[in-house]
């Protein structure tokens, strides 16, 4: 970003925050979706900032933390097979599966090697043709063109040693997951604004209007979830309840048509199990059948897993916003980011792994870099 100092302005924030406190007359509870925003929100104490009774709590948006520990192990036995190059973005390998994790693997002799792009791993099919090699696409809506575009070019191409095994999951059925369940007492949400560059925000409308909550589209950086909780806020205290784009400079709201029409040329919606929440209806991607020789469970034959989870990792109820790192019990002792019990320790995005890195053991009076003021 050119001007990112802008989006960090300790003077702009202070105004914000005063702003807020003067708008805010009863309490509310708002839920950033997106990983990444708690990470910021948890980096520069944006919650030291806000009115003591507005409160953030985090939300699914992981890709990395609600990959399922049953897809966690079928990816260890495909990568174990020495046959296969096994690619994944870096935050995979160290995602607990039932036994062991990728990392393990790698170090056991697996060819697991780490990409920055599906197309990385396309071409290194190309230039190991005697041997398989397989993607393990993951992600929300963001990630999933590029998975798609590479996937139709493997197909175009006659590229048959590569596949991608698949990991997609969808925001806006999770969203209302969470406003269905007898436990939410989540009125408000900061939608993520990447998704949202992808995918618009007409889907959102529908879930804002049945469930009579405001969802506000934002970005990333401490002024844009600064101003994207004053326009939930301001949305609560009117009694409205629509969905809003603070994030102007990179969404619209019909999204971005072409990056849509691959998505759904290549993938299908399916349901999916969420990691440490449980199945979604219709709120993942799969393969279509035209491209079924691309997909890895397909192609080598994975049996079906039933994994339990962790007795002692709560990410499922972090997740879920009903609570948060710091209540968790095994945090910072049996749970660190050197021995995660789950995967919201592991992931750069995940909540777990922000309070570990930016509060530690002073998560009652964390230091605020953005400097708070009294209302």
């Amino acid at each position: 970003m050119k001007y990112m100092d802008e989006y960090r302005d300790p003077k702009l924030a202070q105004k914000l925050s005063r702003e807020l406190h003067k708008i805010t007359t009863k309490p509310h509870v708002i839920m950033e979706v997106c990983g990444g925003q708690t990470h910021v929100i948890v980096k520069f104490g944006i919650d030291k900032l806000l009115p003591k009774d507005v409160e953030l709590v985090h939300g699914p948006g992981c890709p990395v933390c609600v990959t399922p520990l049953e897809l966690i192990d079928k990816a260890i036995e495909i990568a174990s097979l020495k046959e296969v190059i096994f690619c994944s973005f870096g935050d995979m390998l160290r995602v607990p599966g039932s036994k062991k994790d990728l990392f393990s693997v790698k170090a056991e002799g697996g060819d697991i090697r780490i990409v920055y792009s599906p197309m990385n791993a396309l071409k290194i099919a190309q230039a190991n043709p005697e041997r398989q090699v397989v993607f393990f696409a993951v992600g929300f809506e963001t990630t999933a063109p590029a998975n798609a575009m590479t996937v139709y070019q493997a197909k175009e191409q006659g590229i048959e040693n590569f596949s991608a095994l698949v990991s997609h999951v969808l925001v806006p059925p999770a969203i209302e997951a969470i406003l269905s369940s007898p436990n939410n007492r989540i009125e408000s949400f900061l939608a993520a604004g990447h998704v949202c560059t992808v995918m618009g925000y007409t889907e959102y409308e529908p879930i804002a209007k049945k469930y009579n909550v405001p969802i506000v589209v934002t970005g990333f950086e401490p002024l844009d979830i600064l101003q994207g909780v004053y326009m939930c806020v301001k949305q609560l205290e009117e009694g409205r309840a629509e969905v809003e784009n603070q994030y102007v400079r990179s969404v619209v709201r019909e999204g971005n048509k072409h990056a849509q029409e691959i998505v759904s040329q290549v993938f299908l919606v399916i349901s999916r199990k969420w990691r440490g929440i449980g199945e979604i209806s219709q709120s993942g991607l799969g393969m279509k059948k035209e491209y079924e020789k691309l997909d890895a469970e397909k192609k080598f034959d994975l049996r079906n897993y039933e994994v339990a989870e962790s007795e002692e990792c709560i990410s499922g109820l972090i997740l879920q916003g009903i609570k948060k790192p710091s209540e968790c019990p095994a945090f910072g002792t049996k749970c660190t980011p050197e021995h995660p019990l789950g995967a919201t320790m592991v992931s750069t995005e995940g909540a777990c792994s922000a309070y570990y890195r930016y509060r530690g053991s002073e998560l009652r009076s964390p230091r605020c870099a953005l400097m708070p003021v009294a209302g």
